[in-house]
């Protein structure tokens, strides 16, 4: 019984060392894990939407919104990694919202982008499109495939973290290239205000989504999106813990 154990073991020790070779062999994952390019992708937080000005000098945070920019930027600071560059689009909102980010990662400078702006591309959504001319929206999605090209690139030489701070639909059209579907998909997605959607991009240029839309950073009664009801900033607390003020 013994020697039929050990002539078992053997056998197996023997196919492991025959097979050694191909178990350590790199393997494309391995390659891939050298200079790899992580974009934190963050939509503006909730805003004043009955401000009449543009978006560009109006339109800025509400306390809600401030809050949920506070969050995700705690969120962000507990993944350990370092981050290498803070981007945002040029409209106030999303200004704001890097701004607040900006004040934990004070060592970031933040840097702004006209082509990271908010615009309406060509979708399925023929409601949507009424509203919209096709010419306009075809510049859009121009604008936009040069902004992919311009931040969804690969760094083979070193890995990168970079944070952008942008909006609902850029996400969401980026996306879409991402997964390499068509891009009058876009808005088939929903997407809630400080959001996190993560994209890494690895040095042979190949793209991955790691997580769209993250959410688990903001509590329920704080949560909003495109489309759904307004909700005021509610901070719920225990009564029976709460410190009596004192005269």
């Amino acid at each position: 019984m013994k020697r039929s154990v050990l002539k078992t073991l053997l056998s197996i020790l023997i196919l492991l060392g025959s097979f050694s070779p191909l178990i350590s062999a790199p393997t494309k994952a391995n390659n891939r894990s050298k200079g790899v390019h992580t974009l934190y992708l963050i939509r503006h937080g909730d805003y004043n939407h009955k401000d009449l000005r543009d978006p560009f000098t109006g339109k800025g945070l509400i306390p809600l919104g401030i809050a949920q920019a506070r969050l995700v930027a705690w969120r962000l600071r507990a993944i350990p990694v370092r981050y290498t560059n803070l981007y945002s689009s040029t409209m106030r909102r999303a200004v704001e919202t890097a701004m607040v980010i900006n004040k934990d990662f004070p060592y970031l400078k933040l840097q702004k982008f006209p082509i990271l702006s908010e615009c309406t591309p060509p979708t399925w959504r023929a409601d949507v499109m009424r509203k919209i001319s096709l010419e306009k929206a075809k510049k859009c999605s121009a604008r936009l495939d040069e902004a992919f090209k311009r931040f969804f690139k690969p760094t083979p030489d070193k890995d990168t973290n970079d944070i952008v701070v942008c909006h609902g639909n850029v996400i969401r059209y980026f996306v879409t290239k991402v997964l390499g579907v068509n891009t009058l998909s876009w808005l088939r997605m929903s997407i809630h205000n400080c959001s996190l959607t993560v994209v890494k991009i690895y040095s042979d240029g190949a793209m991955k989504l790691v997580s769209f839309n993250d959410i688990g950073h903001i509590p329920p009664n704080m949560q909003t999106h495109t489309g759904g009801k307004k909700k005021p900033l509610i901070i719920e607390y225990d009564s029976s813990t709460a410190v009596p003020a004192t005269k």
